[in-house]
């Protein structure tokens, strides 16, 4: 087994599924979040190699574009991986990974449930790559794609919803700050994670800060 090679096959992969993708779930994000689990990965004891296919396979086939399927991702990454030979336990761990990925799945406490260090160092980096700058430009790109509103003072955001509520939301953009973004920086698992995470966290607040007085003409 030619990891190298495999590596590159699985980056040719993800880039010809992905070609028409949304901007914020796109090749570029695949590799953001490649890029940021390798950096995190610098201080965790993990196996790289499941680190990088997870990383690179981990929105295959991103469930909100699918009706909110969340089993297509993972039998087209399994369905791939086991085309490249790859030995049954780690194709598993990253199904695993892909299965548990999401951020929406801390919204409940039932199902299966699955850790490995793996997994919380590609949520970490996963997780980055949605606050930030950069994750302001998607929060917006995903608002705009879905054709929702920036902003409404009348819709609150709802802090208290279900997983159900939150795939199935058509809330506008502003309120997925507080209803997720705004929440990340307390679900990291790594020192890493956490460290970048704390500093995107202030860019966001002082973006809210400026949204809010521009929108009510304090400027």
């Amino acid at each position: 087994m030619n990891k190298d090679i495999i590596i590159q096959n699985t980056i040719q992969f993800v880039k010809e599924t992905l070609k028409n993708a949304e901007g914020g779930h796109d090749w570029f994000h695949i590799q953001r979040v490649l890029n940021n689990a390798k950096l995190i990965a610098e201080n965790e004891s993990v196996n790289i190699f499941i680190v990088s296919l997870g990383a690179l396979l981990h929105d295959i086939a991103e469930p909100k574009f699918h009706n909110g399927d969340e089993n297509i991702g993972p039998k087209i990454a399994k369905e791939f991986l086991e085309e490249q030979k790859i030995d049954k336990e780690i194709i598993q761990h990253i199904t695993h990974i892909i299965n548990h990925i999401s951020f929406k799945n801390s919204f409940t406490k039932t199902g299966e449930k699955f850790t490995s260090k793996e997994l919380e160092v590609l949520q970490d980096a996963d997780r980055l790559d949605a606050i930030g700058a950069i994750g302001i430009a998607r929060c917006f790109n995903y608002g705009g794609f879905k054709n929702r509103s920036l902003y409404n003072p009348e819709i609150a955001p709802n802090l208290r919803m279900t997983k159900e509520e939150y795939k199935n939301s058509s809330a506008p953009t502003i309120n997925h700050f507080y209803e997720k973004l705004l929440l990340i920086r307390d679900h990291m698992n790594t020192v890493t994670g956490k460290r970048i995470a704390e500093e995107r966290h202030a860019y966001m607040e002082g973006f809210l800060k400026q949204f809010y007085e521009e929108w009510n003409g304090f400027i």
